[in-house]
């Protein structure tokens, strides 16, 4: 039962918020206001976890999906003991602060998801609940029920409007996932003003309709046994997410209250002034949280560290019975990789056929799958063109459907491209799992929102992307991505990787296993490549490096994926004419960059021209080649040979636009690639 203590934290939670926003000058001081109490009793009653050690394993995880209000976080934080200051809270906004604007899970302790972006936290929460779901199947044994937490979610009106939130939901009731339960912060206020200009659908029925356990609580701002025992109502359903409607006033206490004017700017000092006032606080005091308040938030701590205790004590015991499962659930959540494991990378040689290279990935699934339990892996419906399912796959699904078990590791994510890519952010995130995820390369772009937070969040996450170029042919310029690769290599703390053959795929998954701290995009082709002479397994970790040598070379030619084989052609061809050429693969331009100086000068010497090849936009390669062949267009349907033809992207084309650069740079000094002046 609600008591005189929880009252005063919910309203120390409202004025804290109030300051800490007004101090910053800007932020979002409503939505901490109006969702205090629900934060509150989400906290002092159900979550259970341990500040002092905020990644133990078992923790209940706690996403605040509208990271706007991510005030109420960090004050949430800061008063149950995590290592966030007071004076922390004083730095909100602030630069290289530990408060940043919105919640990023590399920042501070005890955040666990990076939110901002609406609807991503929802969606990262669904891939959360889908790996405690598969670390449950996997690893309870009877008496040893190691993993039984749960997601709490809260999110507002315009995390519910935005389609990646739409994606996650349905796959979250497809997939029963019981152990997520969403509290929606119900104000009706978006930046706009009321939801009744833009947002009037039924969200309950919606979320009925998708398979969520649905509840309402009218009275959000003060009926806080309301709210407990709605979440107690979610926990009792096992076999459906659950969201509970939750009517707030956003801003309750400001004498601009259930307006957009609370939403996105601090309150005014005068304002802040009466909220105290009306909620029993000194108004001239800042930043105060009374000592029974924190004296209240210890239970919190001190159950957090007894359950982790018991925890840990159980974990050692189930060790001795399990000592197989046991050392497993250890290294997984150790971040450490098996032993050799890359021992089982197939490698190739020129007599081997040629393939796509999206067959070689399936080829390397089927190589490591069973020797690295961790990759849980699947595709938005593409399943049989993305080839991202191996021979000893189970299907991730709930037992009850005949389907699958929540053991199995092979998902179906349906045409959910972006819920996909967010999920795999909340699989990360978990601990213990390396995600991949497949699509073509073009629909990457549905994606790009949660791609972009896989990169900002340094999380490991293998987006494996085929039909790579313009050439998968037929279906045409809507599905050819041009742009694509250029857009992906822009992005920080990403790795985009497109191999020229088996070697180079088994390469790229090597490096992205490998990187620990940041995401990569396998790229890979519809159709087949030779397997070449030169190419390594090892030296795709360097990200290009010479794979055709010339002693006297008066040309390098250069490229990724398919087209390396083009330039090795036009080499050929140039040969004969008594022109040396070098050949230069370069599947990966970010592993390139960071190699030494020393050895990007050995791969592109100074003094020799560099012309590079690549099916796709040439924005970017400047930095590389002198001379770029590639598209300057959106591509066309056709075979894939006769688009290759039309755009230039052919031996003998190569060979004559080779002989053109050299002419040039005859009279022409040769810019040096790899020491630009600053």
């Amino acid at each position: 039962m609600t008591n005189s203590l929880d009252l005063l934290t919910v309203n120390t939670i409202r004025t804290l918020a109030a300051d800490v926003v007004r101090k910053a000058n800007s932020g979002h001081p409503g939505a901490p206001m109006g969702c205090a109490p629900m934060a509150h009793i989400v906290f002092s009653r159900f979550i259970t976890a341990n500040p002092a050690n905020p990644k133990w394993p078992n923790r209940d995880r706690f996403v605040l999906s509208n990271g706007h209000g991510c005030a109420l976080q960090y004050i949430l934080l800061h008063i149950l003991g995590y290592d966030l200051t007071m004076d922390d809270l004083k730095q909100f906004r602030q630069t290289d602060s530990k408060t940043p604007g919105h919640p990023e899970s590399h920042m501070t302790p005890g955040i666990e998801v990076s939110t901002g972006p609406l609807g991503q936290g929802f969606s990262n929460s669904v891939g959360l609940a889908m790996a405690q779901a598969h670390f449950a199947a996997t690893f309870n044994k009877p008496g040893y029920n190691l993993f039984t937490n749960y997601t709490y979610v809260i999110n507002g009106d315009g995390c519910l409007q935005e389609g990646v939130a739409s994606e996650a939901a349905s796959l979250a009731g497809h997939l029963q996932l019981g152990n997520l339960i969403v509290l929606y912060d119900d104000n009706y206020v978006t930046i706009d003003g009321h939801t009744n200009v833009s947002f009037t659908e039924d969200v309950l029925k919606r979320f009925e309709a998708y398979g969520w356990h649905t509840q309402y609580v009218a009275d959000g701002d003060n009926d806080l046994d309301g709210i407990a025992t709605a979440i107690e109502q979610a926990k009792k359903v096992t076999d459906k997410p659950s969201i509970i409607k939750i009517k707030t006033i956003i801003g309750i206490g400001s004498k601009h209250q259930g307006t957009e004017k609370v939403h996105g700017s601090p309150l005014a000092p005068d304002d802040i002034v009466e909220i105290k006032k009306k909620y029993g606080f000194d108004p001239e005091k800042f930043f105060h949280v009374p000592n029974e308040v924190y004296d209240y938030c210890k239970h919190f701590r001190e159950r957090g560290a007894k359950a982790e205790a018991e925890w840990n004590q159980l974990l050692e015991k189930y060790c001795i019975e399990y000592p197989e499962l046991g050392s497993e659930i250890k290294r997984r959540f150790s971040c450490k990789l098996p032993d050799n494991w890359t021992d089982h990378l197939p490698s190739y040689t020129p007599s081997d056929p040629p393939v796509a290279t999206r067959k070689s990935s399936e080829i390397v699934l089927n190589k490591i799958a069973d020797v690295l339990p961790e990759l849980i892996g699947g595709s938005a419906d593409l399943t049989g063109s993305n080839l991202t399912r191996w021979k000893t796959a189970t299907e991730f699904q709930a037992d009850s459907t005949g389907l699958g078990t929540y053991s199995g590791r092979y998902v179906r994510y349906g045409v959910r491209e972006h819920a996909m890519a967010a999920a795999m952010n909340g699989l990360t995130a978990y601990g213990g799992i390396i995600p991949f995820g497949g699509t073509f390369l073009n629909f990457i772009s549905y994606a790009l929102g949660a791609v972009r937070l896989s990169a900002l969040s340094c999380f490991r996450v293998i987006y494996v992307m085929t039909h790579d170029s313009i050439g998968l042919g037929e279906d045409g310029p809507t599905h050819q991505p041009i742009e694509t690769a250029a857009g992906l290599r822009a992005l920080p703390n990403l790795l985009f990787l497109r191999p020229a053959d088996g070697n180079e795929v088994s390469g790229a998954y090597m490096a992205a296993i490998l990187n620990t701290e940041r995401p990569s995009v396998i790229a890979l082709s519809r159709h087949n490549v030779p397997n070449l002479e030169g190419s390594s397994v090892e030296k795709t970790l360097k990200g290009g490096y010479v794979l055709k040598e010339a002693d006297g070379a008066q040309i390098i030619l250069t490229g990724t994926g398919t087209e390396v084989s083009i330039a090795v052609d036009a080499a050929k061809l140039l040969e004969k004419d008594g022109i040396k050429a070098r050949v230069v693969s370069l599947p990966c331009f970010e592993l390139f960059d960071e190699q030494s100086l020393e050895y990007k000068l050995s791969v592109f010497p100074d003094g020799i021209p560099v012309l590079s090849i690549e099916a796709l936009s040439t924005f970017g390669w400047s930095r590389y080649a002198h001379v770029n062949l590639g598209m300057r267009s959106f591509g066309s349907s056709g075979p894939y040979k006769e688009l290759y033809k039309k755009f230039g992207l052919t031996p003998e084309n190569t060979a004559d636009k080779s002989k053109e650069v050299i002419e040039f740079y005859k009279i022409h000094p040769v810019p040096s690639l790899v020491c630009k002046p600053f």
